[in-house]
């Protein structure tokens, strides 16, 4: 006998929980499917044990920069001990406990698509009218010759070790090798990233990645550009990743920061016309439709591999489900790499702009020549603020920030690029003073347009 449900939701990471709530907080009947934990990547490996774990380090640097306060100091047996509290100990049965009160039925196990409307986990088989795929995605690790000799660690095992390694490489200079390079040095640990491109954070200005090279490389960090692992082998204790320009690194870990794919194999999606793209990820429209009566949202999709755009498409899917008509749009969606100082983006880049033939003008601004917050929150202040305007239109299309905090004033920017918010009226904010906003009116000063 199978059980039917109004919506199965198949994944509880951060956008299955949202949808899921919706949903059940309109009186749906609701099965959640989870394969791990309930929370997934982010709540127990990823976001949430690497911010916890940023912060500290963060709060030791304010204080070394800040005039007249000091003795700041470390403590990785009491910041892993709260670390293991922010992810539970890796134990959900509060949240399988709190989504039964609410009324869902909470399956653990491995969801496999059969048909339309009908999924099998193990021995059990359910019926729904929707439903909600969000699998998520996986760490992707190189095939690399040597890897089985070698201490090889993902996400997974960076931000749930007990110990400390003394030395770490690091492959992939993107916003989660940069991140971890911030964590393991600012703890003390020996650090080498190695990237294959001529920068990192490549996907940003180029002016990103250059501030970005300079504040990890003062912290320690030594960061080999251009260069990719060839081999990997142990020699004694120590893992040795050989390079394909012929020099070496040797370190008691390897840490694979070098993408994520869509988990979308062996899951049975075809069962349900659901078409999947060229790198595996379900395709879907501006409803987070996959195929009739089949969302898709998250990672999985491919879109945007960021915890809130999981979030928010767990609400488009939800309202579309409940008879909404709202359509997700990507711009002006904030991009944060929490390093030290943070670096943040919103909207396109200078690239990406001339490839769609925008007209535009840019400016940079170095904040401590500009505002006077800098000062105010440390000595020798660091931080910058890039804006690329649209000329025509008069209307801010990106902007990028590295600078204490930049992950909370970065969201101007987000908001004035989602709602085209004319740069005359921009022009007009009144920003409280001493803040860090006070940089978007002296930047746009700047322009001449």
């Amino acid at each position: 006998m199978s059980e039917h449900f109004d919506v199965a939701v198949l994944g509880m990471g951060p956008g299955g929980e949202v949808a899921a709530s919706r949903l059940l907080n309109a009186g749906k009947k609701v099965a959640v499917i989870e394969r791990e934990l309930i929370g997934g990547e982010c709540a127990y490996w990823a976001c949430i044990p690497s911010k916890t774990l940023l912060r500290p380090a963060e709060a030791r640097t304010e204080v070394q920069r800040a005039a007249g306060v000091s003795g700041a100091e470390l403590d990785w047996s009491e910041a892993s001990e709260y670390r293991d509290y922010m992810i539970r100990n890796l134990d959900d049965s509060a949240q399988v406990d709190g989504y039964a009160r609410h009324g869902a039925v909470v399956i653990k196990g491995e969801a496999r698509i059969t048909g339309p409307g009908r999924i099998q986990v193990q021995d059990r088989e359910l019926t729904a009218e929707h439903i909600i795929i969000a699998t998520g995605s996986e760490a992707v690790i190189p095939d690399l010759e040597g890897l089985d000799q070698i201490t090889a660690w993902t996400n997974r095992e960076t931000y749930t070790t007990k110990t400390l390694p003394k030395s770490a490489v690091i492959i992939g200079g993107s916003a989660v090798g940069t991140e971890t390079s911030t964590f393991l040095s600012r703890f003390g640990v020996k650090v080498t990233l190695v990237h294959r491109g001529d920068r990192v954070l490549e996907r940003e200005e180029p002016r990103v990645g250059e501030l970005t090279y300079k504040y990890l490389t003062e912290s320690g960090i030594d960061i080999r550009l251009g260069v990719t692992a060839h081999k990997a082998h142990r020699t004694g204790e120590h893992s040795v990743i050989e390079l394909n320009d012929g020099t070496d690194v040797t370190a008691d870990v390897v840490i694979f920061a070098t993408g994520r794919t869509p988990r979308t194999r062996n899951l049975g999606f075809e069962n349900a016309g659901i078409a999947l793209g060229d790198h595996g990820q379900v395709q879907v429209d501006e409803y987070c439709r996959a195929a009739e009566n089949v969302w898709a949202i998250g990672d999985v999709t491919g879109i945007m591999p960021f915890t809130h755009v999981a979030k928010y498409q767990g609400r488009i899917a939800a309202d579309a489900i409940l008879g909404g008509t709202r359509e997700a749009f990507y711009d002006g969606i904030p991009r944060v790499v929490f390093a030290d100082p943070e670096i943040a983006a919103a909207g396109i880049t200078q690239t990406q702009a001339n490839q769609q033939g925008l007209p535009t003008a840019a400016t940079e601004i170095d904040l401590a020549n500009a505002i006077t917050r800098p000062w105010t929150y440390e000595q020798d202040p660091r931080g910058h603020l890039g804006l690329l305007v649209d000329t025509k239109r008069k209307v801010l299309i990106g902007a990028w920030a590295i600078a204490p905090q930049a992950g909370e004033w970065i969201h101007q920017a987000s908001l004035a690029i989602r709602a085209q918010i004319p740069i005359d009226t921009l022009l007009d904010q009144v920003a409280q003073y001493p803040t860090y906003n006070e940089a978007y009116q002296a930047a746009l000063e700047k322009l001449d347009i």
